[in-house]
């Protein structure tokens, strides 16, 4: 399978979710296991970025949500 079908059309905001994802999930990690004393900053900055991703994944389905033509004349 080619990556190119799985990611669709909305390659730049499926590499920025994903990009969100992972660093939401680092600060969260940081937060709850290291001991620092702003240990909150990063578990609620991680839950932040982590939510803001969720907005970037929805942009992205429907970025990539196909409709065929006789769909469009129905809506119409």
């Amino acid at each position: 399978m080619k990556f190119g079908k799985v990611i669709g059309r909305c390659s730049l905001l499926f590499i920025i979710a994903i990009i969100f994802d992972v660093a939401g999930i680092i600060l969260l990690l940081i937060g709850i296991f290291a001991s620092l004393a702003a240990f909150d900053f990063y578990i609620y900055t991680g839950a932040l970025i982590i939510a803001l991703s969720l907005v970037l994944w929805m942009l992205w389905y429907t970025g990539n949500v196909e409709l065929s033509n006789k769909d469009l004349e129905l809506m119409l």
